[in-house]
């Protein structure tokens, strides 16, 4: 069982709109993989769970004052974290923290083959700080690529006065429109369905808080997709 940012239709009656609640989803598996589906190549292949973040069944959201305050440069750091830093770098900027976990794959050629590859680092998850680093290999060794900043208990970060880390969607979404329109910025609308001004490279998502979604947002590097 999972849960998902429930949509719906805008007051136009024509464009998507995110809501700020959580609903339901599940996986539904074969007999042959229900006794641990979690466990299985295709399941695995498909959504590897087994380094995400495990909640105790409480959902503690950190107040503004509570969190740290970070800057954002667009396209070249996001607080401490500069794009281009290798794995170690980054934990140094950290304070030295050590990764609640990682998270990587095998090449895909190697799945289902029976032989092993070489396991390729795409995620380190800092509980303290409140971040998730994203790596990425241009010149065969792992960089930062993109960073999210974790809705609950990430640091805030501010574009144009708009905190950006653990605010409702629906107001974060509208927040974002009056800008883009009091500016004429132009806009851009995010795999997530985020509207955000062109040329900053980042995205606004949805975490559970609860019944309810609070937003995190990742920020990336000039080439990074996201």
């Amino acid at each position: 069982m999972g849960t998902a940012l429930e949509y719906g239709i805008s007051s136009n009656g024509h464009n998507p709109e995110r809501r700020d609640r959580m609903i339901t989803s599940a996986l539904f598996v074969s007999a042959e993989l229900a006794e641990s589906p979690y466990e299985t190549g295709p399941v695995l292949h498909w959504c590897d769970v087994r380094e995400r973040e495990k909640n105790s069944g409480s959902w503690p959201v950190k107040t503004d004052q509570e969190r740290s305050h970070w800057a954002w440069s667009p396209l070249k750091a996001v607080g401490p974290l500069r794009f281009g830093m290798t794995p170690r770098q980054v934990a140094d900027a950290l304070g030295g923290e050590v990764p609640a976990g990682r998270q990587g794959h095998f090449p895909y050629w190697w799945w289902g083959a029976g032989a092993a590859g070489q396991w390729t680092l795409t995620d380190d998850r800092f509980e303290q700080t409140g971040v998730t680093a994203h790596y990425w290999y241009p010149e065969g060794l792992p960089v930062l690529g993109a960073v999210t900043v974790h809705g609950r208990t990430g640091p805030q970060i501010a574009h144009a006065g708009i905190p950006l880390i653990g605010a409702t969607p629906s107001h974060l979404d509208e927040a974002m429109f009056q800008h883009i329109e009091n500016h004429d910025l132009g806009l851009l609308f995010t795999p997530s369905g985020s509207p955000i001004p062109p040329g900053l490279q980042f995205d606004i998502n949805a975490t559970r808080a609860g019944d309810t979604a609070i937003s995190e947002v990742t920020f990336a590097s000039a080439d990074w997709e996201l």
